[in-house]
């Protein structure tokens, strides 16, 4: 991204080539190519585009080459790596990057989360951990990151447990593992509709029996702390079952897991004792992905849930 010298807005710029150029300099002894997937501000990218560069991605793992980086806008830039983590699987490292400065701005972090990035997927200490996060020197894991601010270079955290390494003057340093994200079975194309629902205090009925009229495939709730709702919208979560729409829960606060603690109508041991799929530990941008690439391999909830 460039600030356009009349206007003052940012925008697109393509100057990947001189940043391959600039970069065979940091990073002498790994051999770079590169692949222009597309040209779009992050939150242009759909469903559809995942699903190609998941395949696309998997495919040049199969080749002769240690490792991909993908270059991404932030903010939906921990969806699209989430989305490669339980997509398919490979040994070989899979590392996403971005910028949060613009190319016109002092400061600007897009090089050096580049040069790390790099650095990271040709490390031998990098395979079978899935795929990762790499910016501001730290690397974490595509299962546990998001995008925590709206400004701040650190702004990818795993807020519950940490980033599981670092990049200190060119060495690749682990922390620590992380357990392993269960893959989802292969699917040959995507199909449906998942969308988000963010539960708040004294919420109505209204979107869920919306999203229920129009047929949706499934529907994810960021529900209140350990994974309630109120009343009110119970009627409507049961209906959505009794269609077969699965529902599945997770909590719009940012740190901890939900699980079926309390009892009264709209508790978590309610809904769970309704039909609710619980999401334990992922966030409703996440499950949302989940729950696509689920409903497009089966509409068997028994089978769902256990992915979840």
């Amino acid at each position: 991204m460039e600030k356009d010298a009349n206007s003052q807005a940012v925008n697109i710029r393509d100057n990947h080539d001189s940043l391959i150029q600039t970069l065979e300099n940091q990073v002498k002894n790994i051999k770079l190519s590169s692949i222009t997937f597309s040209m779009v501000p992050s939150p242009f990218m759909k469903i559809d585009d995942l699903f190609t560069l998941a395949k696309l991605t998997f495919s040049k793992l199969k080749n002769e080459i240690d490792g991909v980086v993908i270059t991404h806008g932030t903010d939906t830039l921990e969806e699209t790596a989430y989305f490669l983590d339980i997509f398919d699987s490979s040994s070989k490292p899979i590392v996403l990057t971005g910028s949060m400065r613009n190319y016109s701005e002092i400061g600007y972090d897009g090089l050096s989360n580049l040069a790390s990035s790099i650095l990271v997927a040709a490390s031998d200490d990098s395979k079978n951990r899935g795929v990762l996060v790499v910016l501001n020197d730290e690397i974490n894991a595509a299962s546990e990151v998001t995008k925590s601010h709206t400004l701040s270079l650190d702004t990818f955290k795993s807020l519950e447990f940490g980033p599981i390494g670092i990049i200190d003057n060119q060495n690749v340093i682990y922390y620590r593992g992380i357990a392993q994200t269960k893959k989802v079975p292969q699917i040959s194309n995507l199909k449906g509709e998942v969308e988000i629902v963010k539960v708040s205090l004294g919420q109505s009925s209204l979107l869920l029996n919306l999203l229920i009229d129009h047929k949706i495939s499934g529907i994810v709730l960021e529900a209140l702390g350990r994974g309630n709702v109120p009343p009110q919208l119970v009627p409507s979560i049961e209906r959505a079952l009794k269609e077969n729409i699965p529902v599945v829960l997770t909590s719009r606060a940012p740190k901890g897991r939900v699980l079926d603690t309390y009892g009264y109508v709209g508790g978590g041991r309610h809904l769970k004792n309704l039909g609710v799929i619980f999401a334990p530990n992922i966030n409703s941008q996440k499950a949302r992905l989940k729950l696509l690439l689920l409903k497009s391999h089966t509409d068997d909830l028994d089978v769902i849930r256990r992915y979840f």
